[in-house]
Order: structure tokens, then sequence, then C-alpha cells
């Protein structure tokens, strides 16, 4: 980091000495409460100078271990919707193996009735991928289904006071 005196930090540099503190913690150079203290200091500060002294008594630290991990791509389809997709491969999988035996046992092809098992299943999931019908959790969709499901749960304990007889 390049450091002129009276240069005014920017968020972004304030945000790499946390993120040098927080390596720093977890080496265990500084304690929660140091930690703490040294944090508050940094946002305080107004000029690259009085960042460098938060960090004066600590070794610099190399790039390996200043660098913070990229944060993990979210995969592009949820991971309920995996688990789904691979219920549905697998149910598909048994029924055609089972319509496979049948018309094997009766020595020509019968009525394709695995169709009615794979196809609207695979429908319904191909949907719900294609549109993001689910809300993924954290989002205000997601949370907003939750209080929805909540008061429904609510509404219909009977042990609840509040619920209307």
């Amino acid at each position: 980091m390049d450091i002129t005196p009276g240069t005014r930090a920017s968020d972004a540099e304030r945000n790499a000495i946390v993120a040098q503190l927080g390596t720093h913690l977890a080496d265990g150079r500084l304690d929660l409460a140091e930690y703490d203290q040294r944090v508050a200091k940094v946002y305080a500060t107004a000029t690259r100078d009085e960042l460098a002294v938060v960090l004066s008594d600590l070794p610099p630290l190399t790039t390996q271990q200043g660098s913070a991990p990229a944060p993990a791509k979210p995969p592009r389809v949820p991971v309920w919707q995996r688990i789904e997709a691979g219920s549905w491969l697998g149910v598909s999988v048994i029924v055609l193996v089972i319509w496979g035996l049948i018309s094997l046992t009766a020595g020509e092809l019968t009525y394709f009735w695995p169709m009615w098992v794979i196809g609207p299943w695979g429908a319904v999931l191909l949907f719900r991928v294609v549109t993001g019908w689910e809300a993924t959790p954290g989002t205000q969709t997601h949370l907003r289904q939750l209080q929805k499901q909540m008061k429904h749960a609510q509404h219909m304990d009977p042990h609840n006071p509040h619920r209307p007889h």
C-alpha cells in the first residue's frame, strides 16, 4: 500500500487494513479486545499515515497471508434444486428400469407409463429452475415467505392464545 503522509484514506484502504488485522487476530498476534480497538481506530482515521500507525507494531503480511480468500460464487442452481433434480433422475431411472423389465417379460414394448412420472415432475423442476420460482435464502422474498409460514403456523396452532376462535 502506498502511504503518502497527509493523504486521505479511502474506505477500500480501511477495509484492507481491517482484513489484515483479522489475519493477525487469526494468527494469534492480537487478542479480541485489541482487535476491536484497532478496528475502531481504523474506521475513525482520516489519513493514510494514521492507518499505518495501526499496523506499525505488527509484522507485514505476505501476499498469501494478507489476501482474503475469494468469496465462493454461488452455484448457478441452488443446492435444494440440485437435490430435487437428483431425486427426479433417480426415480426416472427406477421407473424406466421397471418399464423395461415389464416390456422384456411381455416380449414387446408396453405402454410407456413412465412418462406420467418423469414428465410432469421434470417439467415442474425445469420451470422452477428457469424462473427462479423459489426464493434464495436470505433474500427479502425468502424472508416474506418465512413470515407467511410463521403466521400460518401461529394461526393453526391450537395452543396459541392469540388464535382467533
